[in-house]
């Protein structure tokens, strides 16, 4: 990932920008604290009204507190811009900071003062090294009770060992802070002030960008955006030369095709916005407009120069799921787009920006294979699409096998759990049911056991929801992909069956009434149900078929005691990821712009049992 010298190229440092990218496992307080730096550097007025976390913009990354899209902003200190590229910090969107890394010349790692190196911390941080980034390491809530500074320093110190960090690289600078209070400082002890001592160590510690300011164009493109009216955009770094809005260059795509294309507008980012520029140089992040068929990973060039940049190789897909066109009895009454034509488009255009997504044509023009980094990852475009008016089913998510020297090899996760030392033995038997293997123990403060498993991807499918029931609410899992190993043998991931309509209709109070005895329940009275549909988990581990919609004989017999109150149990009401995990195999998931519906392949009774007895 190092780029060829142009011949006479002379290399020159842009002493007025800095580039750096901020990492971090979730939750480490990485929006939070560039939301300090945004307000302390004067980019909003003293009478702004600001929100919290202002770069997390897009409604999925507000409602549910995390970043999934990483973006770019800036701010200027002592005369020098620097450019900021926020990053999520979950492993499902690792595809997300892999490519944004041949953005910056250094990154901001961020780690929590008491909850110290976790799964993502390693990921991000193996692949700045690898790349040669500079680190400037930033203790956060140095003000939490329990923070451990000095321990997660040292922490800190044996990952970079361990991930092969050269010499420049372990001498790194520490600066403690809290994002939340908005100071930073050398001293741990610190607990006022602002972030000027972070803002200086970028600017000390941090190297400018570097490259031929005379020399032919090359700008490689690391990031897509999208706007209605101007409408692809194109985020990168000048890797060298200069740019000029207007200017005729050429688009070098990665399957080799060279083509002539103009820069209609071109910006840099300011603050929180982009404004218009007339040219920029090497090292300046910017935004280019007016590429018909721009993609990630695509370089421009001098018309004379055509010499495109390697772009970073993106970890691959772990976990696929089948998108189908919804053929369900209340198909097309809630979408808007329904046809196998608006799903292909759809799923097509995801993977121009979603460098980390696979989509694949099946044998059928009704489904779709959608490969993703996890659970979330595939949960977060099933949300997007539901939310754009989309109507579609899904499969049960499943592993992606590879065969390595003729053996069948599967995903490995690397599972790090938090729990009070009560609930160690329940989740200890629960994951060794799954094939998990434990690699390491130890305990916190405070009574908390800290456990490393490396567990089959596919054992972790759909025990999230059991983990957090076996640990009363009290446990944190954490996960990160850790390569291929042989085939661990087979797993029973669910223990119960399913509660299935009989006939269509509307579900009554009567009807549930009879039903509840023999399990959970998902829907409540008035509910148009299907035959066919899941309305409910079985207490037994098997598939049991029940009248939801039976109503209460009329009789003229008014004895006392005979018209007892029915008194319905509180159904469960299911989230996106709690109905991704419950599927079985043969079950699908209805998704429509107001209902989530679980639902079996085979609808009909009688076809379901014929086939159960062709297999047997």
């Amino acid at each position: 990932m190092f780029r060829k010298l142009f011949e006479g190229e002379i290399l020159s440092k842009r002493a007025d920008i800095r580039n750096i990218a901020i990492i971090a496992h979730v939750d480490h307080g990485k929006t939070t604290l560039v939301d300090k730096l945004l307000k302390q550097s004067g980019t909003f007025r003293d009478n702004e009204v600001v929100e919290d976390r202002v770069m997390d913009s897009n409604d999925l990354e507000r409602e549910r507190g995390i970043t999934i899209l990483s973006k770019n902003t800036s701010v200027v200190y002592n005369g020098v811009k620097i450019n900021i590229v926020d990053t999520p910090g979950h492993a499902d969107f690792g595809g997300e900071v892999e490519r944004i890394m041949t953005m910056v010349d250094g990154v901001l790692l961020l780690v929590d003062a008491f909850e110290g190196c976790m799964p993502q911390t390693r990921f991000v941080l193996s692949k700045a090294l690898a790349l040669k980034k500079t680190p400037l390491v930033v203790i956060n809530k140095i003000d939490r009770p329990g923070a451990r500074p000095d321990e997660v320093i040292d922490e800190v110190l044996d990952l970079f060992i361990e991930l092969g960090a050269d010499e420049d690289q372990i001498e790194f600078p520490v600066i403690f802070a809290s994002a939340r209070e908005g100071y930073a400082s050398f001293d741990k002890d610190a607990r006022s002030g602002d972030m000027r001592p972070l803002l200086q160590a970028i600017l000390d510690d941090i190297p400018a960008p570097e490259g031929d300011e005379n020399g032919p164009l090359q700008l490689l493109f690391s990031s897509l955006d999208y706007d209605d009216y101007v409408g692809r955009i194109g985020i990168g770094k000048i890797e060298r030369g200069r740019v000029k809005m207007g200017e005729q260059v050429v688009l070098c795509k990665t399957d080799g095709e060279q083509k002539r294309v103009k820069v209609s507008r071109l910006y840099q980012f300011t603050g929180l916005g982009r404004t218009e520029t007339e040219e920029a140089g090497v090292g300046d992040i910017v935004a280019v407009s007016g590429i018909e068929g721009l993609n990630i990973g695509e370089t421009i060039c001098d018309v004379d120069h055509p010499d495109p940049l390697p772009f970073v190789k993106i970890d691959e897909p772990t976990l696929s799921m089948t998108f189908h066109v919804n053929d369900s009895p209340f198909a097309g009454k809630e979408g808007k787009f329904v046809t196998s034509r608006n799903l292909r488009a759809r799923l097509f255009k995801e993977v121009e920006t979603n460098v980390s997504m696979k989509v694949e044509e099946t044998d059928t023009t009704d489904a779709f294979k959608v490969s993703g980094r996890g659970e979330l990852h595939l949960s977060i475009l099933i949300e997007t699409m539901r939310r754009q008016g989309y109507e579609f089913a899904v499969s049960r998510p499943k592993v992606i096998y590879k065969t390595i020297d003729g053996k069948l090899h599967e995903p490995m996760e690397l599972l790090i759990v938090e729990v009070p030392t009560d609930y160690v033995g329940a989740v200890m038997e629960k994951i060794g049911a799954r094939r998990g293997e434990l690699e390491n123990m130890g305990t916190r403060d405070g009574g908390t056991a800290h456990l490393e498993f490396k567990i089959p991807a596919r054992g972790l499918i759909g025990y999230r929801s059991e983990f957090l029931t076996d640990t009363n609410g009290y446990g944190i899992m954490n996960n990160l992909f850790a390569g291929y190993e042989p085939y661990k043998g087979d797993i029973q991931t669910r223990e119960h069956g399913s509660i299935i309509a009989h006939e269509t209709g509307e579900s009554t109070g009567y009807g549930l009434f009879n039903t509840q005895e023999r399990g959970r329940l998902f829907i409540g009275p008035g509910v148009q149900v299907y035959e066919g549909m899941i309305v409910g988990e079985c207490a037994k581990n098997e598939d049991i078929v029940c009248h939801v919609c039976k109503k209460k004989q009329m009789t003229n017999t008014r004895a006392a005691g005979s018209d007892e109150a029915l008194r319905l149990v509180p159904h469960s009401v299911l989230s996106l990821e709690q109905c991704m995990e419950f599927l079985s195999d043969d079950e699908l998931l209805e998704v429509t712009p107001t209902s989530l519906r679980l639902r079996k392949k085979i609808l009909s009774k009688e076809l379901r049992l014929k086939q159960q007895f062709r297999k047997g």
